[in-house]
C-alpha cells in the first residue's frame, strides 16, 4: 500500500511541479527532488511558487511557520508531500464510503 501511495504521489508531483522522477522512487528521494524544485521556483520568482502553494491548499500558517527555519525547502517539500498524501487518503475514504453506500442500496 505504502509503495503504491508513494508512486501515486510521485505521479502527481511530476505533473504539478514538472519534476523528472524515475518510475521507482523512495519518499526521501521525492522530497529531495521537490526541495530542489522549490528552491528553483523561489529563485526565479516567488509568485508562481505561492500560487501553486495556494492551489494545493497548503495552509498559510504552516507555510509561514517553516519559512524562517533551517532547510526551508525540505520542510516545504514535506508540507507538499503530506498534503498530497492527505488528498489520496481522502479520495480513498470517499470511494469506500460511496461503495458501501451503493452496496447498502443494492442490499448487499
Amino acid at each position: 500500500m505504502e509503495d503504491k501511495t508513494t508512486q501515486e504521489i510521485a505521479e502527481v508531483l511530476q505533473r504539478d511541479w514538472e519534476l523528472a522522477l524515475p518510475e521507482s522512487i523512495s519518499e526521501e528521494a521525492i522530497l529531495q527532488h521537490l526541495a530542489n524544485r522549490i528552491v528553483t521556483m523561489i529563485e526565479r520568482g516567488p509568485e508562481a511558487f505561492f500560487q501553486l502553494m495556494y492551489r494545493l491548499d497548503i495552509s498559510e500558517k504552516k507555510l509561514n511557520s517553516v519559512l524562517n527555519e533551517d532547510d526551508v525547502a525540505h520542510k516545504i517539500a514535506r508540507l507538499v508531500y503530506d498534503r498530497q498524501l492527505q488528498k489520496i487518503k481522502s479520495r480513498e475514504a470517499f470511494k469506500k464510503a460511496n461503495l458501501s453506500k451503493e452496496d447498502e442500496e443494492l442490499g448487499w
